[in-house]
């Protein structure tokens, strides 16, 4: 919890670290097609998951996925601290909801209010929000340090859930 003192010296460097792929290096981020098998996964796993709700034709989520996510998925240093997944927004994209039920993806998105492209939440196995939303991409040189404040919060949030503290160094993702 201590190095959330120095996220803007970290973020500055997970930028760096984030925009250069290995050069053959390929990987898609997932799909939450079953977001209830991805909650058993989580539970199963004490993980928070990080939901993506992202646009086919929206330049943000592709740039989120390409600088930040899919090198988070390739350097395996999140594979034991948050399970990475993605709804897409358009029209006829369909996912099976946390209680076994399939619904519109833009459905899903509206219970979490996620009106803007790419929103992140993290959430619990059972869908339940453990720390603070990221809106878009503002600042891209700071990104990466709120990203990770934020995926370690919502571990916190799993792992201690009586912890005295609550969505720390995750504000400033807002």
């Amino acid at each position: 919890m201590i190095r959330h003192l120095f996220y803007p010296l970290v973020a500055a460097s997970a930028v760096v670290c984030f925009t250069a792929l290995p050069a053959g290096a390929s990987v898609d981020v997932p799909y939450g097609t079953d977001l209830r098998q991805d909650g058993r996964q989580a539970q199963d796993r004490q993980l928070p998951i990080l939901l993506v709700f992202s646009a086919a034709t929206c330049a943000y989520c592709q740039q989120l996925e390409d600088a930040f996510l899919k090198p988070m998925l390739i350097s395996g240093e999140y594979t034991d601290k948050v399970i990475i997944r993605r709804l897409l927004l358009d029209i006829g994209q369909y996912a099976t909801d946390f209680d076994g039920t399939q619904r519109e993806a833009a459905a899903i998105a509206s219970r979490y209010r996620a009106w803007v492209t790419p929103t992140i939440v993290f959430i619990d196995g059972s869908g339940r929000e453990v720390a603070e939303r990221m809106k878009g991409i503002n600042t891209p040189e700071l990104f990466g340090g709120y990203l990770d404040a934020c995926i370690d919060t919502a571990l916190l949030m799993i792992r201690e859930p009586d912890s005295p503290i609550r969505y720390a160094g995750c504000d400033a993702a807002r």
